[in-house]
């Protein structure tokens, strides 16, 4: 059975055409590319035109929506070439289902549509510098003064934050509110006066996409920019919104450690040692054996939460499973492809360097791996079992 069974006929198309672009555009040029740092606009132009940022949106709004376990397979087949283009929609993915479940309606017709051609590109921002997963202790505020929202704060770590028209911004509309997670709001933000992209921050992989600090200083929002409309509820949506985010980072860590695990198992085939293709070593054997084996369960892993999570289920736990397992694979599988190849792993003539620096992006990024445990711990508790 192959993994597309899962999928419906015109679905297995758009996997499919994915990844023909990833072999015949993506891979012949993202060595270069890479270790550049060079933006791939050629490819990220390609990915409009493909459909690939409308892949969340209905087609009332111009997109082109699929299942939950479509959109999986689709981040796989892109990270598997290049992860940092994986990287330049899933933020984006994230803010057009946040505007698809609460906006307005008149936020829904203003953004969706220029977002399912990728002519809006979007981003989103929780992340500031003294706080990482502690949402809670964020500081930024949107203080309400007439037909506006005054901005004050900052953020970090936030992908895309030069190129994208419309930024999906977690702030605190109410600082006294206690708890503070319901005085949370989110605003969709754009570019203007008050709102500086500070400086690209230096990473030891996913390159080619920025990284960047956001000040805000007395940045004007109008009011019509608060999601839905009504303050404090911007924890839960974005919470809402993280599930999908953390299916996003698991197939992004699928992709990785699927490559690594295809340029290993090649290796192994062509290279000799002691007369025997050197697959034929038990251990080199065995990293391949458990390679394949755990990278195939993080995928069933990953789509048993997007089939959930299409059944209209809360699947913080679920994704969170998915988003810890497979992030740990990734790291695991590049690791022993360095192995593999020996000295010539540690070479950037070979791409299983560059697995080696993706990967470590998915065990920290949309929730660092402990907090994923404390999330799996609590549902757990809270639903009464895994399978109550």
């Amino acid at each position: 059975m192959s993994v597309l069974d899962v999928l419906s006929g015109d679905e297995r198309m758009v996997v499919q055409t994915v990844r023909e672009f990833v072999d015949k555009e993506v891979k012949p040029v993202v060595r270069d590319l890479e270790h550049s740092d060079t933006y791939p606009e050629a490819l990220i132009e390609q990915m409009k035109r493909l459909g690939v940022y409308g892949l969340a949106i209905p087609e009332e709004y111009g997109g082109n929506a699929v299942s939950m376990s479509c959109y999986v397979l689709v981040t796989e087949e892109l990270a598997r070439g290049w992860m940092s283009l994986a990287g330049a929609m899933g933020g984006h993915t994230v803010v057009a289902k946040l505007i698809l479940l609460f906006g307005t309606e008149e936020q829904k017709r203003r953004y969706l549509p220029g977002m399912a051609t990728g002519e809006i590109r979007a981003t989103m921002a929780l992340t500031e510098p003294g706080g990482g997963s502690d949402l809670q202790a964020m500081r930024t505020t949107a203080r309400r003064d007439g037909d506006a929202y005054v901005v004050d704060g900052g953020k970090t770590w936030i992908t895309n934050s030069r190129r994208s028209q419309v930024i999906a911004l977690l702030c605190k509309t109410d600082p006294d509110t206690v708890p503070g997670h319901k005085g949370m709001s989110i605003l969709l933000v754009e570019h203007g006066p008050g709102l500086t992209v500070s400086r690209d921050l230096p990473k030891l992989g996913y390159k080619g996409v920025e990284s960047c600090e956001l000040v805000f200083d007395g940045h004007r929002a109008p009011a019509d920019a608060l999601l839905g409309g009504v303050e404090g509820n911007g924890f839960a949506q974005m919470m809402k919104g993280l599930e999908t985010g953390r299916l996003q980072v698991a197939a992004r860590a699928l992709g990785v450690g699927r490559a690594a695990l295809e340029d290993a198992l090649a290796y192994a085939q062509e290279r000799e040692s002691f007369g025997k293709p050197i697959w034929r070593h038990q251990s080199i054997g065995n990293y391949l054996a458990d390679a394949a084996t755990s990278l195939t369960a993080a995928r069933q892993l990953a789509l048993y939460a997007a089939r959930e999570a299409d059944a209209g289920r809360r699947v913080d736990m679920e994704a969170g499973m998915a988003k810890l397992f497979a992030s740990e694979t990734a790291m695991q599988i590049t690791l022993n492809a360095v192995r593999i190849h020996g000295g010539y792993g540690y070479s950037t003539e070979f791409d299983v360097e560059r697995y080696f620096r993706d990967a470590p992006l998915m065990i920290v990024g949309e929730g660092t791996n402990e907090i994923q445990r404390n999330v799996i711990a609590a549902q757990l508790v809270k639903r009464g079992g895994l399978d109550a």
